[in-house]
């Protein structure tokens, strides 16, 4: 009885039907130690067992198998049973006198009819043999039960779905980071970012606590999200696991005294840099926010948080992020002020349910419940497989669309808690020229959360002073200068990561939540993708020093490229049919990735904003595309369609010149050479 409620029949798949044939089994060796032996049974456990080994086998398959068991343990009442005794149970009653049968066989109330009598007496006789027989009893219910589940299955579901259900395996539904089941550790089902941040933490490096689930969800997502028990079974599974995760933050989903806020992100096992939908601060209401403040004593913290939450829902439900974008530039104008890092608590407060107010004007609902947040975020990182810009990227790579992604959910840590936190991306080598010598490379932002960094919506700051020098920031602010004590770490986790674990040069991206190193985060880790070319186009120099020079930025991959301005795939492929030998280059404000389309038909990208680590110039890099990014004296605006550098203006259709390597920018053509 024990072992048949440890598997859970609510929900049968293949995987269950290893645990059911592993349990008959042992109830047909129960049935034997008791002189009881079936032809009929062992041939249903044949068919069990070779049904296993099979693919496709279907439910309707399943449901004969289990039906032939019914009738095998039905035969075997018979024969064992009621074709023994019946015959002299029947004599016996019918000789007996009431006074001499057990008080237990008798109804409380005297039965006049002797045939009635019998049939009483009979069945509490054959159920308490059967009860002393080993196993039968408990082998009856339980091929009942199972019967049932299969028939409301194929009742409920449609063949596709019943198929999927089939192959999904709820135990391998989702696995906590820090102890990751043998089952589940491979790249295929937890992803790239999944599977690294896994080995991360066996390592001991301090990875946000968390968990992962698997690629066997997103395989059969429609039956999780359509049949009610596979739901449940899903959902209970998150509320497991969210239970673990609040004992290892000491922090409670949901509540305002102490809340948890989590991250929920994407993770195939082929990457798509910003290709998927990430939701942060999840867990996030306007009384949680009302508690991070109280519980903090930094309203502007607690609302900056409610405030990235919101857009994150919004832009899930298709609004745009210059939606968002125009309302914190709007408030900025209005108090007079250059970053949002100047407002206060209150004013903080007020952008936020702004924010709030633009969604709801939209039609959409907010959703207030925790929980019901959680299982939202989920289902729209799923479904962002389905993208356009996703299913665009992998079109143009090359890459299936049948992988499908995991989804991370870990514990929010913050970047944007004070001055004395930020969040970057390093690479461990420098991407500028090939090498093996390990050197720190990267952006970093200070009061901004990682987003911020990868989606290149911040201009950013390098990661060392050798950095600083090459590229020619106009900063004074370094990671090695300003957090010397987290740039060590880094270092040191990099020298041991590659020097020591033999892992190729990695891109590792971070938070920290002050200068101290205990609260400094790894948040992920993938092999590096832009390393630069052995041959690079230059410009010639004497054409290079009579350019109007309009401004420089960061150089992210390629060499010197002359074209035209544009600003649209309309533009593009205009200038495709005008000028086909002509070079075209996007003009963007941020290197947000949700311009693939046109990053893959321009031949170079310019923007105002962004670092050498965002996701849109790693993009650019793979495509093969020249790149220059956070030009900070650039001004873009893609509605007149024209860029401002310091009061000089090109249009679109204008030449432009920019060197993706060093980073400057110049009007008109320059006469480009190869190095």
């Amino acid at each position: 009885e024990d072992l048949i409620r440890e598997i859970d029949l609510s929900l049968i798949t293949k995987a269950t039907f290893y645990q059911i044939y592993s349990l008959l089994r042992l109830l047909d060796k129960a049935l034997k130690l008791d002189g009881i032996a079936s032809v009929e049974f062992e041939r249903q456990l044949e068919f069990l067992a070779h049904s296993l080994e099979v693919r496709g086998f279907t439910q309707t398959q399943y449901l004969d198998i289990f039906k032939g068991f019914a009738q095998a343990v039905k035969n075997i009442i018979h024969d064992y049973f009621h074709n023994i005794h019946g015959q002299n149970l029947n004599r016996i009653l019918s000789q007996i006198s009431l006074d001499r049968i057990l008080p237990k066989f008798l109804p409380e109330q005297n039965l006049e009819d002797r045939e009635k009598l019998q049939h009483r007496v009979s069945e509490i006789f054959f159920r308490e043999q059967i009860a002393l027989s080993l196993g039968l009893q408990q082998l009856d219910v339980f091929l009942s039960r199972i019967l049932t589940t299969l028939f409301q299955q194929s009742y409920k579901l449609p063949a596709d779905q019943l198929h999927k259900l089939l192959r999904y395996d709820p135990k391998n539904a989702m696995t906590p980071i820090d102890s990751a089941r043998n089952r589940v550790t491979g790249i295929i089902q937890l992803g790239n970012k999944g599977v690294n941040l896994v080995q991360l933490k066996s390592f001991g490096y301090p990875v946000p606590p968390g968990f992962i689930i698997t690629t066997e969800v997103f395989r059969c997502r429609e039956v999780v999200d359509s049949y009610p028990p596979a739901t449940k079974n899903f959902r209970d599974q998150i509320v497991q696991n969210m239970s673990a995760l609040e004992k290892a933050t000491g922090k409670n989903f949901g509540d305002p005294r102490n809340p948890l806020l989590l991250s929920v992100r994407s993770g195939s096992a082929i990457s798509q840099p910003g290709m998927m939908d990430t939701l942060l601060d999840v867990g996030n209401n306007e009384n949680i926010a009302e508690g991070i403040a109280l519980k903090t004593g930094n309203a502007w913290f607690a609302w900056d948080n409610y405030r990235r939450y919101l857009q994150c829902y919004g832009m899930a439900f298709g609004l745009q992020r210059d939606d968002f974008d125009a309302i914190i530039s709007d408030w900025k104008n209005k108090q007079g002020i250059s970053f949002k890092r100047a407002f206060s608590g209150k004013q903080m407060k007020k952008v936020a349910l702004a924010y709030r107010e633009l969604i709801q004007d939209a039609g959409i609902e907010i959703l207030a419940a925790p929980y019901e947040q959680l299982y939202l975020a989920i289902k729209t990182v799923l479904d962002s497989w389905e993208s356009p810009k996703a299913k665009t990227y992998r079109k143009i790579m090359g890459i299936s669309d049948d992988w499908g992604t995991a989804v991370t959910v870990q514990a929010m840590v913050y970047g944007n808690i004070s001055r004395n936190s930020g969040s970057g991306v390093i690479f461990t080598h420098n991407p500028r020229w090939s090498g093996d010598t390990l050197k720190l490379w990267g952006d970093f932002t200070i009061g901004n959360q990682g987003e911020d960094v990868v989606a290149g919506l911040v201009n950013t700051n390098p990661i060392s002073i050798f950095q600083q020098e090459i590229e020619m920031r106009e900063t004074d602010i370094t990671l090695e200068t300003h957090f010397p004590e987290i740039y060590k770490a880094l270092k040191d986790w990099a020298h041991e990561l590659i020097d020591n674990k033999n892992w190729s040069p990695q891109e590792m991206e971070f938070t920290f939540e002050s200068d101290d190193i205990a609260d400094l985060y790894l948040l992920q880790t993938r092999d590096m993708t832009i390393r630069e070319r052995k041959k690079v186009l230059t410009f010639d120099f004497e054409e290079q020093s009579k350019a109007v020079y309009l401004g420089h930025g960061i150089g992210v991959s390629g060499g010197a490229m002359s074209g035209r301005l544009v600003f649209s795939l309309k533009e593009i492929d205009e200038w495709r049919l005008l000028e086909p030998g002509t070079h075209l280059i996007l003009a963007r404000a941020d290197t947000v990735p949700d311009d693939i389309r046109e990053i893959h038909a321009a031949d170079g990208l310019l923007t105002a904003r962004g670092g050498l680590t965002s996701h849109a110039a790693v993009v650019a890099h793979r495509l093969g595309k020249t790149c220059v990014v956070g030009c900070a004296d650039l001004a873009c605006d893609e509605l007149v369609k024209e860029c401002n550098f310091n009061q000089a203006l090109v249009k679109s259709g204008d030449y432009i010149s920019i060197d993706g390597q060093e980073g400057s920018v110049f009007k008109g053509l320059i006469k480009v050479k190869e190095r």
